[in-house]
């Protein structure tokens, strides 16, 4: 009998270790887990967050493997551009894919104001692109069709990764268009960055595969329809070129608007 009623006071110990044991790891879970609930909230938090971010991710990729790559290469030349142009930087039309990019950091320098127009779908845009087609800053449109625009209304008029997808039918009624709505120049970035000889088999998000023309090329056609190349502007590029250690990875093009 004693040795049943020491077993069991034993057995009634160890239980109560045992239940203030537990009481213990609770209180030791608790912070714990809040530690664990501020780390997922945490993670949501971010997720929301740079939610957008995932499309810049994907847009940055999407350069390095071949698309947008001209209107990246127009990101990179704006302060060489405002030194080449001046003043005339001072009312922008950025048409190209991708154009919010051009437009945000236009839009960040002094003294300039910018529009966009993509030549395709927009898919994919963070909030900054989404509230820029919301106050009509960028709009979507054909540019194969005249543009929604009247003559002059802009000072200058860039263009990238948008012409080399158009056939000559197109680029006959496309350019003049383009020279129309600008009042002091045209410039174009067109081409495959790299080797001048680069083709792409790559299928066409835009209807058809980019053209890959030279610039011999280029230059007949720019005369065939009246578009000069404007000698003062591409001395005026090419120095703040050298200035700024610029190397366009694209054809770029200085033209004339038309008078």
């Amino acid at each position: 009998m004693s040795r049943r009623t020491t077993n069991s006071t034993r057995r009634l110990a160890g239980g109560g270790s045992s239940l203030f044991g537990s009481s213990h790891s609770k209180s030791a879970i608790s912070p714990l887990l809040s530690v664990v609930l501020v780390f997922l909230g945490a993670i949501f938090f971010i997720g929301y967050f740079f939610k957008d971010s995932g499309v810049t991710l994907r847009r940055a990729v999407s350069r390095v493997e071949g698309d947008f790559t001209c209107t990246f290469d127009v990101q990179r030349a704006i302060p060489t551009l405002k030194k080449a142009y001046g003043d005339s930087m001072r009312k922008v039309l950025h048409v190209g894919p991708d154009t919010c990019s051009v437009v945000s950091k236009l839009l960040k320098e002094e003294e300039t104001e910018a529009w966009g127009l993509e030549p395709y779908d927009i898919e994919d845009v963070d909030i900054d692109c989404k509230r820029l087609v919301h106050r009509g800053i960028v709009r979507v449109a054909n540019i194969k069709f005249p543009l929604p625009y009247r003559a002059k209304s802009f000072s200058l008029v860039i263009v990238s990764d948008a012409v080399d997808y158009l056939s000559s039918k197109y680029l006959n009624k496309t350019l003049p268009e383009l020279a129309r709505v600008s009042s002091d120049g045209l410039v174009i970035f067109t081409g495959f960055p790299g080797d001048p000889k680069a083709q792409t088999t790559e299928p066409s998000r835009y209807g058809r595969p980019a053209k890959k023309r030279s610039t011999a090329w280029w230059v007949r056609f720019f005369a065939q329809i009246n578009l000069e190349e404007s000698t003062q502007a591409i001395k005026k590029f090419v120095k703040a070129s050298v200035e700024d250690n610029y190397k366009p990875a694209c054809q770029v093009f200085q033209l004339d608007s038309y008078e």
